[in-house]
């Protein structure tokens, strides 16, 4: 199978995976679209996945727990804007772009990791990251914010 189509069907099995799960989106427009059409908030979380430590921890302890996927499932819309330093774990140099130019508009100060907050219409409600508490008390501190 040549190399175009090997993607070409690549790209089409992502895309129905993750358009058919509550996984993380990895595209600012998709997940307004997502928000509004679904009445969410986006949780935009900016995260060095292979060399943060509060970013493996955030991940670990909060965003792969199951009481944390049930609340997103129902109220968030999950952008993920990973920035490995790994070969192995490299991303497209497409999906870098994207990721530095929303950096630039919204963790300018490249802090790991960051979860920004915002509404349908891409305005900021609110700013957080790792924190050392359980699950409900992340979830009851991102509504907290959401509600403010």
């Amino acid at each position: 199978m040549n190399n175009l189509l090997r993607t070409s069907l690549l790209f089409i099995c992502l895309t129905f995976f993750y358009g058919a799960s509550a996984m993380a989106q990895n595209n600012l427009e998709e997940a307004l679209q997502k928000a509004k059409t679904e009445n969410k908030t986006i949780f935009l979380n900016f995260s060095g996945s292979d060399w943060c430590r509060s970013c493996i921890l955030l991940k670990k302890t909060i965003l792969n727990t199951d009481e944390f996927k049930k609340f997103a499932e129902k109220n968030l819309v999950i952008l993920d804007v990973d920035f490995p330093r790994l070969k192995k774990n490299k991303l497209s140099k497409e999906q870098t772009a994207v990721n530095e130019s929303l950096a630039a508009n919204y963790n300018s100060k490249g802090q790991f990791p960051t979860v920004i907050l915002m509404n349908s219409d891409a305005k900021v409600i609110g700013k957080t990251g790792y924190k050392k508490i359980s699950p409900k008390e992340y979830i009851d501190h991102i509504q907290s914010l959401i509600t403010q």
